[in-house]
Formats: structure tokens, C-alpha cells, sequence
């Protein structure tokens, strides 16, 4: 029997009808209206298949609590100081309570939080939304359902099958192959096309009971895994022969569609792309992540996306608040990465202002990405040195620095002292304040660590200094706290893969060598600099 919502005529709001209330059942007002509960759909996994509504949310968000099959690079759409909390359901393993999922998306919502409780696919679709949704009505918390898109449908379009083909698809029903013993099988035997989600692990039983009644045990049928991820997998068959075809694999999470439709299906005779079959680790810091995937998906790589670097705010805000109460002394604001912009603005809002506070400071950053950011804030530089690196801002500044008061928001830890005491040495008056800080995570995930044990990592990329630092750490620790006392031949048939010259100087000070540098140091230049080696090393 379906679970039934409180009526919002319970909910105690005076004045109106029970007709008139039920359009408070998808959104509901808050007397704080900051806080709020997004039940948001993550679909298929990678950025490129989010709505334009959840990239929004998500940019906002204070607290995502997310399910597992969610994939990681979402988390590079979030604020640095969004928090994170992993409530996963997988078969067969420990998995939280759906009681406390509820409490914790009531109890983030009393504290006045943006609270994101980010599901795979769409909500609606075997998503298990009615018990939050049913917590959040009787508690009066202001919600919004954001639909996700949906591996049940858009699974078999990936793979190619039309599941509603003019004269073998009239319809198709969608059913979930957790419990096969409780489903009408003479019935569905007589349906043209089946979805099935979550049904990998009964395959065998599945076949057997459509076979069983009625069935014909040649009708195709098709196993899509991973719809829409690089790594996405079809294996085509008949209910005959399925089984004994995905015998041994690992399918789950997968997509199986039967039904005539899947004979239909058209397999385009596309050139391979330059990167296929190759596996790439990304070592991500948050303002990049995202951008250098999806560039490395465009030419066929699958990806592995390690965070390398946590980007927080400094240990104390006290400098930075003294140099924006004093901003009209300076002359010149540096800013050499998108992190500095994002959190020197944030401190800004935090004072009440915004980038009018900036109108007699001239603005200096360096790098294609950091002038982005600064966009994002209604701005433009006013110089940006050629190279894209710290070191050439000095070289090509517009005139002479002497004299000149330069605020320069950086990471906590001290970084571009070259460019400082260059300046310094041209006579300018520099006041570093820090604006952020950059940490190394705590572990090394377990997928990375097994693609590297397994040799499956064709190329390590590292677009700053500090992600070479930190991956050495997590490297060595996870390989001492496994038994390996060599970490270095862990990786010896892996490239390495460094933005540029700097960060090239740190991998082979931390790991011995670099393989592969790219000529523009940008992301695009990076991903340009792979595909040119892989080419030419086949």
C-alpha cells in the first residue's frame, strides 16, 4: 500500500481550505527563510547529467547528506565549507537507519541550514523520498523536490535501445529485482519491454521466471552498467543465453531492459577516442575537479578523482578583516587562484560588502580560471600576466611596482614567496594576508588505492604543488599501514602529469620524476599535453 502524507490542513496553518493547502505539499514555508531541505536527485552521476536547478542548489548548499553510487566530483559544485555526511545504502553492508536520516535532515533544517539530501537518479524512482518526506511535513520544515534524471530511462538511451520503438516497444514497465518472489510473472512475461533496477544480483531468477511463464527464451535482452559514466558497459543477449554471457562479472549497478527493443538497438562505427581505455587519477582540489573530468571524458579517459587538497578557511580571519577595513590604502589586489577570490569575497559579504569596496583598487590575477572567478563577482582584471604563473606577474607587470601599496590575499601556508620578495625587491609595498588554507585529507579512498595496487592507473595528473605533497603523504601512509614498504614502485608504471613548471619542480623533489608537462598551464593545456604523449607513446 502506498505511504500516505499528512495532510497539510494538519499542519496547524489557519485559514484555508483543504483544496487551497494541498499546494503546499511540494513546497512549504518556513518562518526562517535561509533554511531549507532540497530532496535532489544526483542522475546518472557525472556533472554533465545534473539539472540546471541542482547545480544551483547545490553551489548554495551548507550540508549534503548523500547516498552511496553518488558520484564524487558533484561535491566540487559545493562551497568549501559545506559539510558532508554519508548515509549510503548498499546491499549486503551496514547502512544507516532511515530514522536518523530523517532526524538529520530535520535537525540541519532547525539549525537554519541549506540542507541537500542528494539521491542517485530521480527521488521519485524507487529513491525511498516518502519517509523524509513525510518527516519533513510533520515537522514543518520548508522543502523542495529537485527530480533527477533517471537510469530506468535514460540508461537504455545510452546504450542505444529505443525502449519505445514504434512496433515492438507499445510501452514499457519499470520494477525493481530486489525481491523477484512478489511480482505477477504471467503478467509481466506478456509485457513488450521490462526495465529492471537493482536486479543484478538475481539475474539467474529473474530469466528463469519469465521463461517459466512464458516467455520465449530468445527474446533480447541487454545489461547496461554504469549508465552514462565513462566507464559504462553493454553486454546483448537473449534470456537463453544472459546468464552464462555476464558469468563472473561484476554488474551491479546496472540497467537490464528485455524486450524486442533491444534488437533495435544501433551501435554507431564511431574512431576511438585518443583516450580510451586509458584510466586517469586525478589529485583534485575543489576549484578544478569538475572542469579537468569532464575535459578528460571528452577524450575517451575514465577518471579517477582523488581529493588531494581540502580547501578551509584560515585559522583566523583577523588579518584579512584588518586589511578590508583598511582597503582604500592599497593600490593593487593580487589574487593568484580561484580559491583566494572565492573566500576573499566571502569575507567581504561577511562585512557587509561587495565589489563596489574594490573601485579604487586595481585588480591583478593570474591564471584563465582565477579571472573566472573574479567574473563570477561582476569584476575584470586589470592585468593578467601572459604565462598564467605567479612568477611572470612581476616580469610583465604593467609599470613600475615601486611604491606601490599591493594587497595579497594567499593560502595560510605562505605560498608565492617568490613573487613577494620579488616585489619587495622592486621597492613595493606588500601586505600578505592569509585568506585560506589548504589541508591534506585524512585517507587515501579505497578505490584509488586498489587502482593503483592493481595497475590499472595509466596516468597520475597534478595541477598544484601541494597535491603532489599530499598524494606522496596519503601514498606512503596507506602503503606502510598495508604492508608495502616501497611506495614509489607502486607507481613506476604510471605517468606523471604536472600544469607546469612549478609543480613539474615538486614532483621530482617528492616522486623522482615527471613524465609529461603541459606547454600552457591550464587544464586544457594539461589535458591537450596527455592525449599529445598518449599519442605518441601508443
Amino acid at each position: 500500500m502506498a505511504e500516505k502524507l499528512p495532510h497539510p490542513q494538519c499542519l496547524g496553518v489557519p485559514g484555508r481550505s483543504p483544496r487551497r493547502e494541498s499546494n503546499l505539499i511540494f513546497t512549504m514555508l518556513s518562518t526562517d527563510s535561509r533554511a531549507k531541505v532540497y530532496l535532489m536527485g544526483a542522475g546518472l552521476g557525472p556533472v554533465a547529467y545534473l539539472t540546471q536547478r541542482a547545480i544551483a542548489v547545490l553551489g548554495r548548499a551548507n550540508v549534503v547528506i548523500y547516498d552511496a553510487l553518488v558520484s564524487q566530483e558533484l561535491f566540487d559544485l559545493l562551497p568549501p565549507d559545506c559539510e558532508r555526511i554519508f548515509v549510503g545504502k548498499r546491499g549486503g553492508q551496514p547502512s544507516t537507519p532511515q530514522a536518523k536520516i530523517n532526524q538529520l535532515l530535520v535537525d540541519h533544517y532547525r539549525r537554519g541550514k541549506q540542507v541537500v539530501r542528494l539521491k542517485s537518479g530521480d527521488p521519485w524512482i524507487f529513491g525511498r523520498i516518502m519517509p523524509e518526506l513525510a518527516t519533513l511535513v510533520t515537522h514543518h520544515c520548508a522543502y523542495e523536490v529537485v527530480p533527477g534524471i533517471s537510469s530506468a530511462i535514460a540508461g537504455a538511451g545510452l546504450a542505444s535501445i529505443p525502449l519505445t520503438a514504434k512496433d515492438s516497444g507499445a510501452g514499457f514497465f519499470v520494477m525493481d529485482g530486489h525481491d523477484p518472489h512478489r511480482w505477477p510473472w504471467p503478467a509481466l512475461a506478456q509485457l513488450p519491454t521490462l526495465v529492471i533496477l537493482m536486479g543484478t544480483k538475481n539475474l539467474s531468477l529473474l530469466v528463469n521466471e519469465l521463461v517459466r511463464a512464458g516467455k520465449s527464451p530468445h527474446t533480447p535482452m541487454a545489461v547496461i552498467k554504469n549508465a552514462g559514466r565513462p566507464e559504462q558497459q553493454t553486454w546483448e543477449g537473449t534470456l537463453a543465453d544472459m546468464v552464462e554471457k555476464t558469468q563472473g562479472q561484476s554488474l551491479a549497478p546496472a540497467v537490464i531492459v528485455i524486450g524486442d527493443v533491444v534488437s533495435q538497438r544501433i551501435i554507431p562505427a564511431l574512431p576511438p577516442l585518443p583516450l580510451t581505455e586509458k584510466t586517469i587519477l586525478v589529485t583534485r582540489a575543489a576549484d578544478q575537479a569538475s572542469q579537468f573530468t569532464e575535459l578528460l571524458h571528452q577524450q575517451g579517459a575514465t577518471v579517477l578523482a582523488m581529493a588531494a587538497l581540502e580547501i578551509v578557511p584560515p585559522k583566523d580571519w583577523q588579518p584579512l578583516d584588518q586589511a578590508i577595513a583598511k582597503l582604500g590604502d592599497f593600490d593593487w589586489l593580487i589574487l593568484t587562484s580561484a580559491n583566494g577570490v572565492e573566500f576573499f569575497f566571502q569575507r567581504l559579504q561577511h562585512h557587509g560588502l561587495d565589489s563596489r569596496a574594490l573601485a579604487g583598487l586595481k585588480l591583478a590575477v593570474v591564471g584563465k580560471k582565477t579571472a573566472q572567478s573574479l567574473e563570477k563577482f561582476g569584476l575584470k582584471p586589470d592585468f593578467i600576466p601572459p604565462d598564467f604563473i605567479a612568477d611572470a606577474l612581476v616580469e610583465h607587470f604593467p609599470h613600475s611596482p615601486a611604491g606601490l601599496k599591493i594587497l595579497f590575499p594567499r593560502v595560510e601556508s605562505g605560498g608565492r614567496a617568490q613573487l613577494v620578495q620579488e616585489l619587495s625587491q622592486k621597492q613595493a609595498l606588500v601586505t600578505e594576508v592569509p585568506s585560506y588554507q589548504s589541508a591534506c585529507p585524512g585517507h587515501m579512498p579505497e578505490e584509488v588505492w586498489q587502482s593503483i595496487v592493481n595497475q590499472t592507473v595509466d596516468v597520475i595528473t597534478f595541477a598544484s604543488s601541494k597535491t603532489v605533497s599530499h598524494f606522496r603523504q596519503l601514498l606512503a601512509q596507506t602503503s606502510q599501514a598495508n604492508g608495502y614498504q616501497d611506495w614509489r614502485s607502486l607507481i613506476n608504471h604510471c605517468q606523471i602529469a604536472s600544469i607546469g613548471p612549478q609543480t613539474s619542480e615538486r614532483c621530482l623533489r617528492e616522486l623522482g620524476r615527471v613524465d609529461i608537462e603541459a606547454t600552457e598551464y591550464t587544464l586544457e593545456g594539461l589535458t591537450g599535453a596527455i592525449t599529445n604523449y598518449v599519442y605518441q607513446n601508443p
